[in-house]
């Protein structure tokens, strides 16, 4: 186990440099990035979990996906002005909410007879769910800008 956890966090590593770099690059596409990495590996998962040596990598992958915290972080200190602070720990909460959620999901799923592995597929059936609230935000703010554009 402290071999996976130590895996984990190079995956977590990488996924901290590639965040603020897609960041950068894409601003806040970077989020629909890494949502849609998220769900074609957590797709994988199953798949790779049916071996030792599939299994490592993987959780390496896994590990990438913290990147979305900060493009997250990254947008909402760019739309939350004066109420930066707020952001913040908002982020911070729904980070923990998630890390909550995620593990209840899958025991949740096990518990209704699926395998272990199925757990992939809940993954990947919540990063769906946060690529479609991403298309919302999409959508909504660019509303706005057009409300904002018209009003001039």
């Amino acid at each position: 186990m402290p071999l996976a956890v130590g895996v984990f966090g190079i995956g977590a590593i990488i996924g901290n440099i590639a965040g603020g770099w897609l960041v950068d690059k894409f601003h806040f596409k970077a989020a629909a990035v890494v949502l849609l990495w998220s769900i074609v590996m957590l797709l994988l998962y199953p798949l790779a979990a049916q071996s030792v040596w599939t299994i490592g990598p993987m959780i390496i992958t896994v590990g990438t996906m913290g990147a979305l915290a900060a493009v997250l972080q990254t947008r909402l200190m760019d739309v939350a002005g004066e109420a930066q602070p707020l952001a913040a720990a908002s982020n911070h909460a729904a980070v923990n909410t998630a890390n909550a959620l995620g593990p209840w999901l899958g025991g949740m799923a096990i518990s209704a007879g699926f395998s272990p592995a199925s757990t992939g597929y809940v993954g990947a059936a919540t990063a769906l769910g946060g690529l479609l609230l991403w298309g919302v935000a999409v959508m909504l703010d660019r509303k706005r800008k057009h409300a904002v554009a018209g009003s001039h």
